[in-house]
């Protein structure tokens, strides 16, 4: 059995100016928000979750997104809101977020 249940990664890379790039969209702050979030829930998320900084993930023309493994389920997102219903569907109730969800 895997140490983590769950790995998160939010692509948190920097481009040049002008740019696209998921940084450009908060994604950093996103992800500390992600941390603290799953850190505060406890033993309400099962298992044990990593929320992890990734560098680029070749996905600027979707971004902001952010993968979480083992399901290898893509996602994007906008703001806190959208990210509390990804951990709470996905990560504590074990349901895709078809409306999140990229391809």
């Amino acid at each position: 059995m895997s140490h983590f249940s769950h790995h998160v990664f939010f692509c948190t890379n920097q481009r040049a100016p002008g740019d696209a790039c998921c940084n450009n969209h908060g994604a950093g702050d996103m992800r500390g928000y992600a941390k603290d979030k799953v850190t505060a829930l406890g033993k309400k998320v099962p298992g044990k979750v990593r929320i992890n900084a990734a560098g680029c993930l070749d996905r600027c023309e979707k971004g902001p997104v952010m993968v979480i493994y083992p399901e290898a389920v893509w996602y994007t997102y906008v703001d806190q809101e959208d990210i509390d219903e990804i951990i709470d569907e996905h990560l504590v109730k074990g349901r895709v977020v078809e409306r999140l969800k990229v391809d």
